[in-house]
């Protein structure tokens, strides 16, 4: 795990946690100078010289941000494609599949809106069938259930890892045992696991799996990443081509690249990219392993202290619990508990029902307020979370 000095370095070179207390990062954490820094270089340099010119002179080091991306998750550089953010990159790989009448889906009770609208207008157009199955006692996708369901008809199971709305990380690994034995393609919406917890694609077992730089990963905003697994590349022919993923051969002929990248397109933000690239090397320079140790006991510690506070309830589920800490305050309503906590300078966010909807009516539960904790946050201010809420409860 990381030590005391490490994370008083590692808070002084987060210049936000200078003024804020900072617990929203599940939506967008704090990013480190040297992101910062790198993204503003490249934007002096298309100042200076042009953006098409600037990236040229950049290309190489364009190109080591796949290297980083496949060491992040243990593949190959050219399973990976860049992409604007996690919901494309998921669409990407969704809307490539073919689904026919008849054909079903799997996915989770608490699988993410942007994914499950997405299920919802294929089963439209194609008269596809949503299986939800159900989960188990603490919250976790019901392995056995889903075993049962995995037959000829299923096509695809797509799960969000970690869910935006509590503590919950679903088995993803024993998901993927159960779609290889039934070779069934398996897409992994990592968008809250990437940057906290190690990820494999080959020991989850996943075809394909999505994420964004900005939560976890401590990247800039309008970043994200998708990962295909070789033999599936071959099967998937992307949504929408450009000239990037696809050269125009003839008037009536078009050849679509090979790799993941065929799921890009050409205009993008190098410097932002640039800035993602050095986000996942500062991950990987602190180890997946002791940030997700850091990050798993100081959520411990904010539920435990959470749970001692009257009227406050913690609403986290799951057998392993990730950095994402969602609570009620009875008789206040979660806007307002997060209004007050930021005039105290605290950060922490509200989870509507939409954005979780089945999962979040099966618990009657309308809103949470979220504090999702990362290796930079401290003991203290854990307890000056817990102090202002304290006076809220007493208002």
């Amino acid at each position: 795990m990381l030590d005391d000095s490490e994370i008083q370095r590692l808070r002084a070179d987060t210049p936000g946690c200078e003024h804020l207390i900072f617990f929203n990062n599940a939506g967008a954490s704090l990013q480190p100078r040297s992101v910062v820094a790198r993204v503003i270089q490249h934007l002096r340099l298309e100042e200076q010289i042009g953006g098409y010119e600037a990236a040229d002179r950049v290309a190489a080091e364009l190109a080591e941000v796949y290297v980083s991306l496949a060491r992040l998750l243990q593949c190959a550089p050219e399973e990976i494609a860049l992409q604007e953010n996690s919901t494309r990159a998921w669409d990407m790989a969704f809307y490539s599949m073919r689904f026919s009448a008849g054909d079903r889906i799997v996915t989770a009770a608490n699988e993410y809106a942007s994914n499950y609208i997405a299920l919802l207008q294929v089963a439209r157009q194609t008269r596809a069938e949503i299986c939800v199955v159900e989960s188990d006692q603490t919250g976790e996708v019901d392995l056995e259930a889903l075993r049962k369901l995995l037959d000829q008809r299923v096509k695809l199971i797509a799960l969000t890892h970690v869910p935006t709305n509590g503590g919950l990380v679903q088995p993803a690994a024993q998901v993927g045992e159960l779609a290889r034995r039934a070779g069934i393609p398996f897409l992994l919406d990592a968008t809250q696991s990437a940057g906290q917890i190690p990820l494999s694609v080959d020991d989850v077992g996943c075809d394909m799996l999505s994420a964004t730089g900005r939560k976890y990963l401590r990247g800039p905003r309008g970043t994200g990443f998708l990962y295909v697994r070789r033999s599936m590349l071959e099967k998937m022919e992307p949504p929408m081509l450009d000239l990037h993923a696809a050269t125009w051969t003839a008037r009536d002929q078009f050849e679509i690249q090979r790799g993941a990248r065929k799921f890009e397109s050409w205009e993008s933000s190098a410097a932002i990219r640039l800035g993602m690239g050095v986000a996942i090397e500062y991950a990987l320079s602190l180890g997946l392993d002791r940030i997700e140790g850091r990050i798993q006991a100081l959520a411990a510690q904010l539920r435990d202290h959470l749970g001692e506070i009257r009227g406050v309830t913690v609403r986290d589920l799951g057998r392993v619990r990730s950095g994402i800490v969602t609570f009620t305050c009875e008789g206040r309503e979660a806007g307002d508990v997060v209004q007050r906590l930021r005039a105290d300078a605290i950060v922490v966010r509200v989870v509507e029902r939409s954005a979780t909807l089945i999962d979040m009516e099966q618990r009657n539960i309308d809103q949470l307020v979220r504090a999702s904790v990362h290796y930079y946050n401290t003991e203290l201010e854990i307890e000056r979370l817990c102090e202002s809420l304290r006076a809220i409860m007493k208002l």
